[in-house]
């Protein structure tokens, strides 16, 4: 079965970068989109950013756009987030999650999720 496994997350101050990965299987890796989604306390699942199949292109929430970037290695069956530059307002479980179509933002759409990775940013 199609498992997600989110790994990386950590407390840092402001300012400073953290990796998440994300590694994957029990499905065909480079066929779907992977992305990461992130939830605050008192707040929805909000998207992060997604990445299409074979790298065929991305898509950033505004509020992370031209700091996080995603990145996926289909040999390696894992996506990652490389977060720069990082403020208290990124705090958040963050979510990998998948799917084969459909709407890259839209978390409704998404029918594989992992469990999530905490990151919690000090100010």
């Amino acid at each position: 079965q199609v498992q997600l496994e989110e790994s990386g997350g950590g407390l840092v101050q402001a300012g400073d970068s953290l990796r998440l990965s994300c590694a994957a299987s029990g499905f065909t890796f480079s066929t779907y989109v992977m992305a990461w989604f992130r939830q605050a306390p008192g707040k929805e699942r909000a998207f992060v950013a997604a990445i299409g199949m074979s790298n065929t292109g991305t898509e950033y929430a505004e509020a992370v756009n031209g700091r996080f970037t995603i990145s996926r290695q289909d040999a390696l069956q894992t996506v990652y987030l490389q977060m720069n530059n990082l403020r208290p307002e990124d705090t958040a479980v963050y979510y990998c999650a998948t799917l084969e179509v459909g709407t890259w933002a839209r978390k409704d759409d998404y029918p594989y999720w992992g469990r999530g990775t905490q990151v919690t940013v000090s100010s």
